[in-house]
């Protein structure tokens, strides 16, 4: 879902990171307070102001969004929901859980405490507002304030649209596997609720570029295939971990893989190994011993010229946590651990002894397999 995020700070044990496209949103809303709502609402000021209070209101959103995700990650640690961090993307900011909700009451109360928290901030602004008004307060201030009362009111209205990822249909989510007891169907429902709001959002969208409005529904568009592509996502990774629940890696794992010594040069591996088994990474065992693993992509890094020079041995990776798994560990640890790592192979040790390998390509056709008997 994301690329390259940028780490910020820490707040109470959460890491707060930023995604390379909300720097371009953040320019695009100092952008269009500084040079299009604020001089309309409030005339006669000078440009420089505006490009202040511009900037201000940029940061005022940046941080009520991050104090939106903060909520959903206080009440998520109440319930011992693990969260990965809180990253700020271009359609605004995410709490990042590592599994479903444990229960459809855990759920309940994480979704319904974003929008509050946002709901709570509009009111601190608008009284803000209201208090600057009356106190005669400098008319930036007040316009800053009253802007930020009404996006914090905005983005709350907008999550509580029953639309799935979005909290509202969190909370739908959340009732529908409490009626049911049944998070499958609950997140099947939701989900293509969220999908049918994201087409309307393009079509909303496709109208308003026929009207003129091109800017406005270029954005509506991008909305609406965000929250189809994310509520089509939520359900389909639901479906995986489910299939995979309870299943141990060592039933996915090739127990004889292909392995290499390390003395063996970058040319005998590709021409002997890479081309002959067709594999992508392999182990670099000495005797019994495990010395990590080679993979294509290292190999693409050595110049060709050098390719009989270099060996095996020197390029091999380390074996760490991010790239093994131990045979009993349960498959949706496994998943997790690739999605992590960006890695589609794991190395299976127990106490240091190479069991085999475990590949992306065989938990999905598992997936594939059990899904199709068992819908």
């Amino acid at each position: 879902m994301f690329g390259k995020r940028i780490k910020l700070f820490n707040l109470l044990g959460f890491e707060v990171r930023v995604e390379g496209s909300w720097l371009i949103i953040a320019g695009l809303i100092v952008w269009s307070l500084a040079a299009g709502l604020f001089p309309y609402l409030y005339p006669y000021l000078s440009p420089e102001t505006y490009w202040l209070m511009g900037a201000a209101g940029a940061v005022g959103l940046f941080l009520s969004i991050i104090f939106h995700e903060f909520c959903h990650s206080l009440v998520a640690r109440r319930f011992a929901m693990p969260i990965k961090g809180i990253t700020l993307f271009i359609f605004g900011g995410v709490a990042e859980m590592a599994d479903e909700p444990p229960t459809a009451r855990a759920e309940f109360y994480m979704a319904v405490a974003g929008p509050l928290s946002s709901i709570f901030m509009a009111g601190v602004f608008y009284l803000l507002y209201l208090w600057g008004k009356k106190g005669g307060w400098p008319v930036p201030v007040i316009g800053v304030t009253g802007y930020l009362a009404w996006i914090n009111g905005l983005l709350a209205g907008f999550n509580l649209l029953p639309a799935f990822p979005l909290d509202g249909g969190r909370i739908l989510r959340s009732l529908l596997w409490w009626s049911k007891n049944n998070l499958r169907w609950a997140t099947r429902i939701s989900s293509g609720i969220g999908a049918a709001f994201g087409i309307l959002f393009i079509v909303l969208g496709v109208l308003q570029i026929l009207r003129g409005n091109f800017i406005g529904g270029l954005w509506w568009s991008l909305i609406g295939m965000f929250l189809r592509g994310a509520a089509q996502m939520s359900y389909q990774q639901l479906v995986m971990r489910k299939a995979l629940e309870g299943e141990p890696v060592s039933r996915f794992m090739n127990p004889h893989p292909v392995t290499v010594a390390p003395s063996l040069t970058v040319k005998e591996l590709v021409e002997d190994y890479i081309y002959k088994y067709h594999f992508k990474m392999f182990p670099v065992m000495e005797g019994e011993q495990v010395l990590g693993y080679i993979t294509t992509r290292q190999v693409k890094e050595v110049p060709r010229e050098e390719w009989e020079r270099e060996t095996v041995g020197h390029l091999a990776a380390p074996c760490s946590s991010e790239n093994t798994i131990t045979p009993d560990t349960d498959a949706v640890q496994a998943l997790a651990r690739m999605n992590q790592s960006g890695s589609s192979r794991l190395l299976v040790i127990d106490q240091g002894r190479l069991k085999g390998i475990v590949t992306l390509k065989d938990l999905l056709n598992f997936i594939s397999l059990k899904v199709e008997l068992e819908e």
